[in-house]
C-alpha cells in the first residue's frame, strides 16, 4: 500500500508506466522474434512486448493525453535514441577515416619501395612440421591469448575440469593467474614454443586482427585448433580463413554469457559454435569436441549454427537488447516508490547492459552487417508510435473544434 498525492503518482508513472510502455510498444513495432540464441536480457524484452500488447491503444493513449508528465518523457525517450544514434555514426565516421588516412599512407610507402616488400615470405616449412602423434590424453592444453575479464572467466571453469591452461596478454595478470592456476606468459613466443593444441582468442573485436597478425605461426603445430569467443561471427570467421595456415583448424563460438549472467554457473545458457574447419583426423576431431564439452559438461545449451544465421539472429536479440538499454541509460532512470513489473525489466536491462563498455555495443553495430537494419526498424517503429499518437492528438482536437463551432 502506498500513499502518495496525485501529482507525486503522475510524475513517477510518467517513468515507471508511461515509458515502460512506450519501449513495448516501439519494440512491437519493430517485429521482434524469438531466436534459437535469446540471451536473458531479450527474453525479457520479449515478455514486456507481450505485456504491454495485451493493452489497448486507447489505454496507452490515455497514459500520455492524461498525465501532463508524459509528453516531457516522449521527447526526452526521443533525444536519447537520437544521441546514441549519432555516436554511432560519430564513432563509424572517426574508423572510417583513419582507415582512410593509414591506406593513404601505406600506399605512399609502398610507392617508394621495392616490389618485393609487397610479399612476405612465407615462414620455413621444415620449422612448421612437429610430431603427428596423437594424443589420447583428453585433457587438452588451452593457451588463452587476450587475458582480461572474460579470459579469466572461462578460465576459472577450464581449469577446474582439469585442463592444462596457459595465457598470455599486453597487460600483465602474472598475479592473477598464478591464483588460478594457469601460467602465465608475458611473451606470445614462449607461449606458442609450448605447442598448445588450442588457441583460444579472448581479445576484443577491435583489436582482434592486430592480435592475430602478431601471433607466430611457425612455433606452433601445423593442426592447432583456433577459437574465438566473439560476440559476432561473421568477421572473425573471415579473419581467421584469411590469415591462419591452411593446416589449422578454425572453430567459432560465442558463450552467450559472461561473468555477471555466468556466475552462478552455466546451466541453460546458450552456447553457439559453427566448427568452420575441422581436420579428418580422428585426434583433430576429437580435439575439437573435448573443447566443445568444457561448456556442455557445464549444462550450457549447445546451438551449433553457421557463422552467417548467428550474427543474423544476434542483430536481433543482441544488438536490439544493448540498443534500448543503452538509450535507456541516458534518460538515468530512476526506482520509483510504485514500480511496475515492466519497469524492474527495463531498470535491469539498463544496468546489465551499462556494465559493458561502449567498444563492446559498437562493436555489434559494425561488425554485424544486419545491425544497421535492426537500427533502422527501431527509429522506424518509433516514429510510427509517435506519429499514432499525434494523429490521434490532432483528430481529437480537431474534433473539438468543429463541436464548439457547431
Amino acid at each position: 500500500m502506498v500513499e502518495m498525492s496525485c501529482e507525486d503518482h503522475d510524475r513517477y508513472a510518467a517513468s515507471s508506466q508511461f515509458i515502460t510502455h512506450t519501449v513495448g510498444r516501439i519494440l512491437k513495432e519493430s517485429m521482434l522474434e524469438s531466436t534459437p540464441i535469446n540471451t536473458k536480457g531479450y527474453e525479457s524484452l520479449l515478455g514486456l512486448v507481450e505485456n504491454t500488447a495485451m493493452d489497448s491503444f486507447d489505454l496507452y493513449y490515455g497514459l500520455f493525453m492524461f498525465n501532463k508528465n508524459s509528453l516531457e518523457m516522449l521527447e526526452k525517450l526521443d533525444l536519447a535514441f537520437e544521441d546514441l544514434r549519432k555516436q554511432l555514426i560519430a564513432w563509424l565516421h572517426r574508423v572510417v577515416r583513419n582507415q582512410l588516412i593509414e591506406n593513404g599512407e601505406r600506399l605512399h610507402q609502398l610507392d617508394g619501395s621495392n616490389s618485393h616488400a609487397l610479399h612476405r615470405r612465407a615462414p620455413n616449412e621444415s620449422a612448421l612440421l612437429h610430431s603427428s602423434q596423437s594424443d589420447e590424453n583428453t585433457k587438452l592444453k588451452i593457451a588463452i591469448v587476450g587475458f582480461g575479464n572474460f579470459g579469466q572467466f572461462l578460465a576459472k571453469t577450464i581449469v577446474s575440469q582439469g585442463h592444462e591452461v596457459l595465457a598470455y596478454s599486453r597487460s600483465d595478470y602474472s598475479d592473477v593467474a598464478r591464483k588460478l592456476g594457469v601460467l602465465y606468459f608475458s611473451d606470445v613466443d614462449d607461449l606458442c614454443e609450448q605447442h598448445p593444441g588450442v588457441i583460444l582468442l579472448c581479445t576484443s573485436i577491435i583489436s582482434t586482427v592486430k592480435v592475430l597478425k602478431s601471433l607466430p605461426f611457425q612455433r606452433l603445430k601445423r593442426s592447432t585448433l583456433f577459437v574465438d569467443v566473439l560476440s559476432v561471427k561473421e568477421f572473425p570467421r573471415n579473419l581467421f580463413l584469411q590469415h591462419l595456415p591452411h593446416d589449422f583448424d578454425v572453430l567459432c563460438t560465442h558463450p552467450m554469457f559472461g561473468p555477471e549472467s555466468g556466475k552462478n554457473g552455466w546451466k541453460n545458457l546458450p552456447f553457439v559454435y559453427d566448427k568452420v574447419r575441422i581436420g579428418n583426423e580422428e585426434s583433430r576431431i576429437l580435439r575439437c569436441y573435448r573443447f566443445l564439452d568444457i561448456f556442455a559438461s557445464e549444462g550450457c545449451r549447445m546451438v551449433e549454427m553457421s557463422c552467417a544465421e548467428h550474427d543474423r539472429h544476434a542483430a536481433g536479440s543482441q544488438f536490439v537488447t544493448h540498443t534500448t538499454g543503452r538509450f535507456l541509460e541516458k534518460l538515468r532512470l530512476k526506482t520509483t516508490p510504485i514500480n511496475t513489473k515492466g519497469y524492474e525489466t527495463l531498470l535491469s536491462l539498463v544496468k546489465n547492459t551499462g556494465r559493458d563498455s561502449f567498444d563492446l555495443y559498437y562493436s555489434l553495430f559494425l561488425y554485424n552487417l544486419n545491425a544497421m537494419e535492426q537500427l533502422e526498424r527501431f527509429d522506424l517503429a518509433f516514429e510510427s508510435l509517435k506519429k499514432q499518437l499525434f494523429n490521434r492528438l490532432h483528430s481529437i482536437y480537431r474534433k473539438q473544434l468543429f463541436e464548439n463551432e457547431q
